[in-house]
């Protein structure tokens, strides 16, 4: 995704939501108690909210493994970012490999797509509609709450070197959503974590403390009460990346169709792929990845579990 590169796993959390309804600056510590007015923790998001715009032009890409738990139960898929579009595959259900066939209908779904160029091209117009409106989202957040110093974090148990700051967020009364994509911000409420040093982006806590209508009301609504969670960390040389992300909202669709989504999903095994690959390509590194994960779950077998990377 060479454009507009927000994390693909951001992309999903943002655009769940928005569907139904520059700066110098150099912050190199946790900033002392003189600089925690509401302005400084503003500048900070502002700050922030730069060096993920910048990173979305960065075209890194990724093979990274998730496990997406659900009422339902859990599902596993591996994917590839690729110059043409996201290529991924299930490889379990409930920490279980798939059965032959099941693994079959995925290579075919996935050979049908590298085969396909308009679908492919359909796909990644989506992505990058996607991407484009997570980027609208994430450039509004300086403006769209006012921001209150709220403490300090370390996560990492015995190292005080390096802590991040925590800053509850609220709506600005005086912010105006340009589009219905921003819309969902006027009812959010939450708490944001930036970490000072790489000045990005650690987590974003946020409730609906009210009902919010997309569409005008008329498509439908997300009740009050809606969370969402998103960690974002770095998976080395700077790169950072979405290691979790945790959904629960209710509502309607059409005023009629009702509406549940509650999904915990974690991402790991974060490895770089070339820049260039193609979703061919990316395929490939799919199925040879199912294969040394199979060869992992054959008795007596000593790799890891999918669920704990």
């Amino acid at each position: 995704m060479s454009e507009a590169k927000i994390s693909p796993r951001l992309a999903v959390v943002i655009q769940l939501v928005t569907m139904l309804a520059g700066t110098g600056i150099s912050f190199a510590a946790v900033p002392p108690a003189s600089d925690r007015d509401p302005a400084s923790c503003a500048e900070l998001v502002r700050v922030a909210v730069a060096n993920e715009v910048a990173a979305s032009n960065d075209g890194t890409k990724h093979m990274f493994r998730s496990r997406k738990q659900t009422p339902q139960g859990s599902q596993t898929r591996l994917y590839v970012e690729t110059r043409e579009a996201m290529a991924g595959m299930t490889v379990a259900y409930n920490d279980k490999p798939l059965a032959p066939e099941q693994l079959q209908g995925e290579e075919n779904r996935l050979a049908g797509l590298a085969g396909n160029p308009e679908q492919l091209k359909h796909k990644h117009s989506q992505e990058q509609e996607n991407a484009e409106h997570t980027l609208r989202i994430v450039k509004a957040l300086p403006d769209a709450f006012l921001y209150q110093y709220d403490g300090e974090e370390n996560d990492t148990p015995g190292d005080d070197s390096h802590r991040t700051v925590r800053l509850r967020f609220r709506p600005n009364p005086a912010y105006q959503a340009p589009s219905r994509v921003e819309q969902v911000l006027v009812g959010m409420q939450g708490v944001v974590v930036v970490d000072p040093v790489a000045r990005r982006i650690a987590r974003i806590d946020g409730t609906l403390f009210k009902e919010v209508g997309f569409g005008w009301g008329i498509l439908g609504h997300l009740d009050k009460g809606g969370h969402f969670l998103v960690e974002q960390r770095d998976i080395g040389n700077g790169c950072w990346e979405i290691s979790r992300m945790s959904l629960d909202f209710t509502g309607k669709i059409l005023l009629f169709k009702s509406l549940a989504i509650k999904t915990d999903e974690v991402f790991s095994d974060f490895r770089q792929v070339p820049s260039d690959i193609t979703f061919a390509q990316g395929v490939e590194m799919l199925k040879a990845e199912e294969v040394k994960l199979a060869e992992n779950h054959k008795p007596g077998a000593t790799a890891t579990d999918p669920k704990s990377h």
